[in-house]
């Protein structure tokens, strides 16, 4: 199965919005008190995996509306 590049762009921009939104979450974090780092890492992961499997999915059957 090859990825075109509609699909590397896609997955790029959803990289991106989920690390500045992680980065978010994290600063505000650590201001609010002491949080564990797996509870924001952990799903940061899930939340991403699942979010790219659905968007590449999507681009990759046509359905992406960008």
């Amino acid at each position: 199965m090859e990825i075109n590049r509609q699909a590397w762009t896609t997955a790029f921009r959803l990289a991106v919005l989920i690390s500045v939104v992680s980065a978010l979450v994290a600063v505000v974090a650590s201001v609010a008190g002491d949080v564990p780092q797996a509870a924001i890492v952990l799903p940061v992961i899930v939340i991403a995996f699942t979010a790219s499997w659905i968007q590449t999915g999507r681009v990759l059957h046509g359905q992406h509306n960008g």
